[in-house]
């Protein structure tokens, strides 16, 4: 028997000492990820989020009616309110201000109930004290009792004490700050995702102005709205044919304000927004659940009342009522319970009941005052309900079929011999010529290629029972082996790298915009679980004597003409088509993950990308005759 010692030895010794305590500014650097899910461009969004969030929690409170955020050029952010302003005064139990008390001290804030915020979104008290530890430097102005106060921060360390500047009009408090480039690298902040970010906000505070400044470009967004959530339903469904007005609601249970709008079109997609206290909820909670018991339980109870669901009909189930659906539903409560600091589920199980009810008796009464509208959202959702009994039929019909062959692949995979799917790549290549030689030129041991015939089916447009029926989408559901839709599986996933390889042509394009509206309808999982790619091949061969190198965009290749020495005669081919490439090449450029490029697909904005996919695949051409003249002079490598 081999002494456990002896299998250690050499191996440092786990005692008491080994146990590190971090507390405050070292625990948030050491692990910022814990605070603010990461230190990518999210985490630098996330860290405006919590500063604009404390003004938000002024304008719940009453006392401020104007945000503005301003985006500088050196990466630096400065978020300004009008509110009452951080107290300055001395705190009784850490003998600091309380303005550096709450910057320096995790868990520190007036939001625990002690009456100072009757709701809030900041509730945990961490969020200006993690911005400060993650920042270069970190600067707060007071406006307050006719005084303006200063106090500034280096990595979260304050480099004096407050400082009183004199006398200032109004009251308000000004945060600057430079997230620390040891943690993020450069700041780049998206001001699209931050626009649509504060344009939320102020559908929810009706009466907020809030403005998005950004002196790196010179652009500028203001936001202001009285109509709430009603008007924020409507700004969804612009580019959706609606069945009736906008249904809302605002009502106040056991201390709990619920504020819900809906409205069901004609488009085949369901989006649901929810929020608490103006955080938005993507994973939904308690408050999600509520809304969802609400939707099948009333409709359910008209349709069999008049007759519109016969006897011996089953009743309509929640993805059933929810198909055609948009709706926006944010709660405001004293004491949240969400999951996690970034605030992305909310758990009070009170919230359930409370909103179920509100939702469930406001829709009764809808219903029963308007029987035209009622039948026509009815009429939807048994339309919902025959597709997905057809798409059940049709998956089963594919499982049998698979059972009966002996073989759940599609005929025309090339698999791997690897059988680790963490190991495994699917190239998903366009067209039976680019699948030939991206099958000469792949590694047979952990690359896949499936090709697709042709233009795959536009499924923003087709009911799940025609999807399902398609031969090209057949055969990639196959070869994932997941399954599709509610049903998905990610346990079975055959390959953890799926990989949409196309031309580098409008056509290009357009497949693998169909296959992305494919994803992200069907198998969006795949997608926040990071498995989906886009491979990356190059427009150009450039080659001079026995030198050769390839250029992805035309500024790479204009530079390589400009290093290269053009005397010796230089030869550029320009790839249209991949194709075009020999299985040497297409290894080269493509598919050897030692030399090639490739993006991930990462879904940040849930609510914009429903909103881009429905504008670009959806019925209506107007929204998407606008969003081509806006962006056609972005477009750059268009071969027409």
């Amino acid at each position: 028997m081999v002494d456990l010692k002896d299998k250690v030895a050499g191996v440092q010794e786990y005692t008491a000492e080994s146990i590190q305590v971090l507390e405050g500014l070292e625990a948030v650097r050491r692990r910022p990820g814990m605070y603010i899910g990461s230190t990518d461009q999210r985490g630098l969004h996330h860290l405006v989020y919590e500063i604009v969030d404390n003004a938000v929690d002024e304008a719940l409170a009453g006392y401020c009616n104007r945000i503005v955020v301003t985006l500088r050029e050196d990466g630096s952010v400065q978020v300004e309110d009008n509110g009452r302003g951080i107290p300055v005064e001395t705190h009784p139990v850490t003998g600091k201000s309380a303005l550096e008390t709450v910057m320096t001290t995790l868990h520190a804030g007036a939001k625990f109930g002690n009456g100072a915020y009757k709701v809030a979104g900041g509730l945990h008290g961490v969020g200006a004290s993690v911005v400060n530890f993650l920042s270069q430097w970190f600067r707060v102005e007071v406006r307050r009792n006719g005084r303006l106060y200063r106090q500034e921060f280096r990595q979260g360390r304050p480099t004096g004490t407050v400082q009183d500047l004199g006398t200032a009009e109004g009251t308000g408090t000004t945060v600057a700050f430079l997230p620390d480039p040891e943690v993020f690298g450069k700041a780049d902040y998206d001001f699209a995702t931050l626009a649509e970010r504060f344009r939320e906000v102020a559908y929810l505070v009706p009466g907020l102005e809030i403005t998005l400044a950004d002196l790196r470009t010179g652009e500028e967004r203001t936001f202001y709205f009285e109509g709430g959530v009603a008007s924020m339903v409507a700004h969804y469904n612009r580019t959706r044919q609606p069945l009736h007005p906008v249904l809302s609601l605002s009502r106040t249970v056991e201390g709990v304000q619920v504020d819900c709008a809906l409205q069901y079109t004609d488009e085949v997609s369901e989006a649901i927004f929810t929020f608490a206290n103006c955080i938005p909820t993507p994973e939904g909670g308690t408050h999600l659940t509520g809304l969802r018991s609400a939707l099948t339980r009333v409709l359910n109870d008209y349709a069999r009342k008049q007759k519109l669901l016969k006897d011996d009909q089953p009743n309509l189930q929640g993805e059933d009522v929810r198909e055609w659906l948009t709706a926006v539903l944010a709660v405001r409560l004293l004491n949240p319970q969400f999951e996690g600091q970034t605030k992305t589920k909310l758990g009070n199980p009170e919230v359930k009941g409370i909103v179920d009810s509100v939702v469930g008796e406001a829709l009764a009464i809808y219903l029963e005052d308007h029987p035209a509208e009622a039948s026509r959202i009815v009429g939807k959702c048994l339309t919902a309900a025959r597709a997905r009994e057809a798409a059940r039929r049709a998956r089963e019909m594919v499982l049998r079929k698979n059972a009966l062959d002996g073989t759940s692949l599609p005929g025309k995979l090339a698999d791997c011999s690897e059988r680790d799917p963490a190991l495994c790549e699917l190239f998903i290549v366009e067209g039976e010529s680019a699948g030939g030689s991206a099958k000469m030129g792949r590694d047979r041991r952990f690359q896949a290629i499936l090709p697709l015939k042709g233009k795959i089916l536009n499924v923003e447009k087709a009911r799940p029972d025609k999807v399902l029926s398609h031969e090209e989408i057949r055969a990639l559901v196959s070869a994932l082996g997941v399954g599709m839709g509610e049903d998905i599986n990610l346990s079975k996933l055959r390959y953890h790298r799926i990989i949409i390889m196309t031309d580098a042509d409008v056509d290009g394009s357009h497949i693998r915009t169909l296959l992305l509206t494919f994803f992200f309808r069907n198998m969006r999982p795949l997608i926040t679980n990071g498995h989906l790619y886009i491979a990356q091949p190059p427009l150009y061969r450039i080659q001079v004597g026995k030198q050769v190198e390839y250029a992805y965009t035309e500024a790479q290749k204009d530079a390589i003409l400009k290093r290269l020495d053009k005397g010796k005669g230089v030869v550029i081919q320009r790839y249209k088509g991949l194709g075009e490439m020999n299985p040497e090449q297409l290894w080269e450029t493509t598919l050897n993950p030692a030399t090639r490029s490739i993006l991930q697909v990462t879904l940040e904005d849930a609510r914009r990308a429903d909103e881009l996919f429905t504008i670009l695949m959806g019925d209506q051409v107007e929204p998407r005759k606008t969003f081509i003249f806006a962006y056609a002079r972005q477009v750059r490598n268009l071969d027409v």
